[in-house]
């Protein structure tokens, strides 16, 4: 958490040489480490996984005070239960929205247990509005929300959160439901024994990854799900008050500042070095991170004010602003996610480069969700050079911005209905064997 903590500022001193302890550490299986901070620093599948097995073990070993947990119930619908503490104003809900709104009422019936309080603004209500059944389930012990869930006859629980803050992790020990699920908090494995699926494409866990993940694996034609609903705002941004100069390349990336590595930021400042007059459009979460930023591309050559600090703004402006910017640069090993499709539902063309782990192949997951294989990169000098390219080649930036705009609305990427019907057809299969008892192969789903 120190080196989180080290990262969220963007304090890189020494950041090489406790990396490098912190890897022998998890390799000898020692309890140094929090999952989520570890998807931020080592792009490892192996790593990772042997982090989430020291963490979990023995804090989230199966309690089966519960007793056996049974689908047997008779039901007219498949009830299916989404736990996050992410309901309001997070990314998690962002893009679930209009999913929980889309589940065909026919055939399933649909709750919320939220560990959240509730706000009652724009997104609260919408959210209260989507489900069947909204449960405000701070007020219980993790157990008793698992007894909760099993009382009202959960088939499928669907934790959003995994190992990120503010999650209930520990109500999985308890089995709440007989079929339990991993999707979108947190990008990689949970661990033995704690979730049977996990939610993926083709491009995030490819075949010779899956005996990383302990969960079996549902294969969906795209990952991520996302609200086609989002507004834009009508405002159209100037340069001069964003703060941005008359003319000249713009790139931006508004990750999460833990996510800019060293390795990311280094070739961040060549690219500037390369394309002459350009400048980068960042977000900074405390002013520790803008100030170390701004001395860290000075030690690389490029002057502080090439580096441009946006404001946080209402989510439809947010949006706008990005139709100022001319190309999104992603971070590695852990991508934009709700951010990367944010800046390509706005017409923002995103730049990524595909690691090993989940987490840093979501946004490639994208691009081809959208049919834009050719941003995704699988070297930093690739990466670089592409940035270069577009930067130093106008016509080629508007080619690309004509084809994102053109496949929009065509994809499977912003097309909530088709992914909700391909969820829910994975649902129902693993429902149906799993009463069937017929254990279904590591791969489980495929469209």
């Amino acid at each position: 958490m120190f080196l989180h903590a080290k990262m969220l500022a963007c304090d890189w001193e020494g950041i090489s040489l406790l990396l490098e302890i912190l890897k022998t550490q998890i390799r000898k299986n020692e309890k140094v480490a929090q999952p989520f901070a570890v998807l931020g620093l080592i792009d490892s599948l192996e790593i990772q996984a042997l982090c989430v097995t020291s963490f979990t073990t023995p804090k989230y070993l199966p309690r089966p005070v519960l007793g056996p947990c049974s689908s047997q119930v008779q039901k007219t619908k498949i009830r299916i239960g989404y736990f996050s503490a992410d309901f309001g104003n997070h990314p998690v809900s962002f893009l679930t929205a209009e999913l929980f709104e889309l589940h065909d009422r026919n055939h399933f019936e649909v709750f919320a247990f939220s560990f959240r309080e509730q706000n009652h603004d724009e997104w609260s209500t919408r959210l209260l509005n989507g489900f069947d059944h909204f449960i405000d389930a701070r007020q219980y012990t993790d157990i008793q929300v698992a007894k909760l869930a099993r009382d009202l006859h959960i088939d499928i629980a669907i934790d959003l959160g995994g190992f990120t803050t503010f999650n209930h992790a520990d109500v999985f020990t308890y089995r709440p439901a007989p079929i339990q699920l991993s999707y979108l908090g947190f990008l990689g494995t949970m661990g033995p024994h704690f979730m049977d699926y996990i939610i993926a494409d083709q491009t995030i866990i490819p075949q010779e990854s899956q005996h990383f993940y302990s969960e079996k694996i549902i294969y969906l034609p795209s990952y991520q799900v996302n609200d086609s609903k989002r507004k834009i705002s009508d405002r159209a941004f100037s340069r001069n008050e964003l703060g941005l100069p008359e003319t000249g390349f713009v790139f931006c990336c508004f990750n999460n500042n833990f996510k800019i590595t060293p390795n990311t930021f280094d070739g961040w400042m060549r690219i500037l070095h390369a394309v002459h007059d350009s400048v980068l459009f960042l977000y900074a979460e405390n002013p520790w991170a803008e100030s170390n930023l701004k001395l860290e591309a000075q030690k690389r050559g490029i002057l502080p004010t090439r580096l441009i600090f946006g404001q946080r703004l209402a989510r439809d402006e947010y949006l706008a602003r990005y139709q100022v910017c001319d190309l999104f640069l992603d971070t590695l090993p852990y991508n934009a996610g709700t951010t990367a499709s944010d800046a390509l539902w706005a017409g923002l063309p995103v730049l990524t480069l595909m690691g090993e782990s989940f987490a840093s192949r979501v946004a490639a997951s994208l691009l081809q969700a959208i049919h834009l294989p050719e941003l995704i990169t699988t070297s930093q000098s690739d990466y670089e050079a592409l940035a270069i390219h577009i930067g130093n080649h106008p016509q080629l930036l508007l080619e690309l911005k004509k084809k994102l705009g053109n496949n929009r609305l065509t994809t499977p990427l912003f097309n909530t209905a088709q992914f909700t019907k391909s969820l829910e057809s994975a649902y129902t299969q693993i429902i149906n064997n799993h009463c069937k008892q017929k254990p279904l192969d590591h791969v489980v789903i495929s469209f």
